[in-house]
């Protein structure tokens, strides 16, 4: 089977309620995952939209996420460090932690969930990393990767 990832909020390819966007509540979507590889030492989840005019868009990025962990709940507060030593980076709104789909008016736009099990228990980063900080540290680190996709329009 290997690594899944999922969310109860909508199934992979369908509409993201409008409580996890910028027209809503704008709070994170509960996500959950398993089918983690043996060796798998922490996760990281970063969400992108690359659709977006000007090119990929994050939305989310989250790191060093305990190999214990096996999902996120909603509404996870936008702080740099959770209390279980995750870290959380900064978007694309130059924020940290998550930012809802905010696309302009249009066609939906997609929204990749990504999920890596990484081979190592933190990326040595501290709090506040961005997306590309991030993919640099786990080059090579990568057990598996798995993703969800989820779409909106306005």
């Amino acid at each position: 089977m290997g690594l899944t990832i999922e969310s109860k909020a909508f199934k992979d390819g369908e509409y993201i309620p409008e409580r996890y966007t910028c027209d809503g509540a704008d709070i994170s979507p509960h996500i959950i995952w398993s089918g983690a590889p043996s060796g798998t030492k922490s996760f990281v989840v970063i969400v992108d939209d690359p659709d977006a005019p000007m090119g990929t868009f994050n939305h989310w990025v989250i790191y060093d996420i305990p190999a214990s962990v096996n999902e996120l709940a909603e509404n996870i507060p936008r702080v740099s460090t959770l209390p279980d030593g995750a870290k959380q980076g900064v978007n694309s709104f130059r924020r940290i932690g998550y930012g809802g789909p905010c696309p302009p008016p249009g066609p939906a736009h997609r929204y990749y969930f990504y999920l890596y099990a990484l081979d190592i228990p933190a990326t040595g980063l501290g709090p506040g990393a961005t997306k590309r900080d991030v993919e640099r540290k786990i080059q090579g680190h990568i057990l598996e990767k798995a993703e969800t996709m989820g779409r909106y329009g306005r």
